[in-house]
């Protein structure tokens, strides 16, 4: 097993000294290869050193301008700190370079999202549901994009794929009662709204929906 290998399973394992000490070792005896310091980069980045993250990631760029792991590491840095602008860029770019992954094409879609521009943001968040189809998160996104857009009919599908991966996802069922009751049917909206609050209680927004359909009931 190379340095890099083990250095990722010791991330993977939390134990981010181990890991350093592997990517450098690997930087040192190979320091034109990119993956080392796109590796170091996100030992720094999972231990909250953003700054010298984003140099070995423009290092590896600098290296290879091709190496879309690391537009994608520094995409979602900015991200992070919210520099949208900038981590749209580097979504974008990554993309460019061949990174078509789930994850990239919902941290584009997120981002886009993030600077008001839900109609845009769209169909990545829609790629990225297709590509993982066991991310409950990548369904809440897109539905919530759907509903943002008055795509309502559609959001309600999007948002029940994500309960039927994850059953405990209150803000889903939260805005499955929020679409329901934009649609005017009371019972279906107050159901989703308890199903929120019975999985989190202190859900203040599912309890504000839930008193507004019993009143006007």
């Amino acid at each position: 097993m190379d340095k890099n290998q083990t250095g990722i399973q010791y991330m993977q394992e939390g134990k981010w000294e181990e890991a350093a000490k592997f990517f450098m070792e690997a930087i040192e005896e190979n320091p034109e290869d990119p993956v080392s310091y796109i590796n170091f980069g996100n030992v720094l980045s999972a231990v909250g050193d953003t700054e010298k993250a984003l140099k070995f990631y423009k290092k590896a760029i600098s290296l290879d301008e091709n190496a879309a792991a690391a537009y994608y590491s520094a995409g979602n840095l900015y991200y992070e700190l919210q520099q949208f602008e900038e981590a749209k860029d580097m979504f974008e770019t990554a993309m460019k370079k061949g990174l078509e992954s789930g994850d990239n094409y919902f941290m584009l879609g997120m981002t886009l999202v993030a600077l008001e521009q839900g109609k845009f943001a769209l169909p990545y968040l829609q790629r990225s549901a297709e590509l993982n189809e066991d991310d409950a998160e990548a369904f809440f996104q897109y539905g919530l994009c759907l509903a943002q857009l008055d795509l309502i009919d559609e959001a309600i599908k999007q948002l029940e794929k994500c309960v039927m991966i994850d059953p405990e996802h209150a803000d889903a069922y939260y805005n499955l009662g929020v679409a329901y009751g934009f649609k005017e049917h009371e019972e279906n909206a107050l159901k989703f709204f308890n199903k929120a609050l019975e999985i989190q209680p202190d859900h203040l927004l599912a309890g504000y929906g839930k008193k507004l359909i019993s009143k006007t009931n």
